[in-house]
């Protein structure tokens, strides 16, 4: 180890709820920083002399004074539950986060109560899924706050999420296919959203990064951003048809009038507004996703087939996505198959 074995000064060693060893750096009046694991490993030791040179908490500093939610907002970014997520997923949590810091950073994390929490999440009833987004994340919160010993208890815990009715996005059914494409024609940038978004199941997020790179010998290859995956889907026909007609002067197929790329949520909202030019309701983005593991389903797929075009990572999801396919086909071919 090249180090004494004698414990240093300032250390917090305990396990996570996980079984996992958890290991940090507490000093007064310092930040507290997570060191890495094992105890006495190179990397420990490399950590731990960071740490001790670190600067001393400006005093009156409003986002962390000690005991705040500003306080454990930080020691939770800091820590390894929060930096080993992915980009799009820490995005995701730092929008969430935010929001609550703004209203509530200076408040102490030990006076947050049941109620507070019932009342801010019943404040958003009107957006289910937004409501039980914010729920989850703060219970992830309130379990590292236990683990920063800045609380003994979880107050989440007991309070019930939302039920979603009809399984979240509507998934389209072939009238709504058909609507949307008499009124986007092909050779049209609102065509070929429907073509990539039908025919390879991608994301929002995952779509508007396709391009003339992604294509190789009939496969369009591309690594998924919410979970890192690599994904070669073949080129269907249709799909194929749609990208001839598209000028690929751009990295990405799909632009903005600026001849941007999209973010995921700017395609969102924009094929949103084409969605409605169609006269067609309550559809999105995502709702294609779903379609194509009913066709898939439809077409006598198994389970493991249709993942390996959507990119789902267990069974019980792509089962969920599926379950709007036409029982009625699916029964036929199943009769077909008796032999005797």
């Amino acid at each position: 180890m090249g180090q004494s074995a004698k414990r240093p000064p300032y250390l917090n060693i305990y396990r996570d709820r996980h079984g996992r060893e958890r290991i940090y750096f507490r000093r007064k009046g310092y930040p507290a920083v997570p060191l890495s694991t094992p105890l006495y490993s190179d990397e420990f030791w490399a950590a731990y002399q960071k740490a001790m040179t670190l600067p001393k908490r400006a005093i009156g500093a409003a986002r962390t004074k000690p005991g705040t939610i500003n306080e454990l907002i930080v020691s939770y970014y800091r820590s390894p539950e929060f930096t080993t997520l992915r980009a799009s997923t820490k995005a995701t949590y730092r929008g969430i986060i935010e929001r609550f810091r703004k209203d509530h950073g200076d408040k102490r994390v030990a006076k947050l109560q049941r109620k507070h929490i019932r009342q801010m999440f019943q404040a958003k009833a009107e957006t289910p899924n937004a409501a039980n987004n914010f729920l989850r994340i703060l219970h992830l919160l309130m379990r590292h706050a236990m683990e920063m010993e800045m609380r003994s208890d979880d107050p989440t815990d007991g309070i019930r999420k939302f039920k979603i009715s009809g399984g979240g996005h509507k998934s389209w059914e072939e009238p709504d296919i058909e609507a949307y494409e008499r009124c986007h024609q092909p050779g049209s940038k609102s065509h070929l959203a429907l073509m990539l978004l039908l025919y390879t199941g991608l994301r929002r997020s995952d779509v508007v990064r396709v391009g003339p790179q992604h294509l190789n010998a009939g496969f369009l290859t591309i690594e998924q951003t919410k979970t890192g995956t690599s994904m070669s889907i073949p080129v269907h026909p249709r799909l194929h048809r749609a990208l001839r007609e598209v000028d690929t002067k751009h990295m990405v197929y799909l632009t903005t009038a600026f001849g941007k790329p999209f973010t995921a949520n700017g395609f969102g909202n924009w094929f949103r507004d084409q969605v409605r030019l169609a006269k067609l309701d309550g559809l999105s983005a995502h709702g294609l996703r779903k379609a194509i593991a009913r066709r898939l389903a439809e077409a006598g797929c198994t389970p493991h087939e249709i993942m390996s075009i959507t990119g789902h990572e267990s069974l019980k999801e792509v089962q969920r996505y599926a379950a709007t396919a036409n029982r009625k086909k699916m029964a036929k071919s199943a009769m077909n198959k008796i032999t005797s």
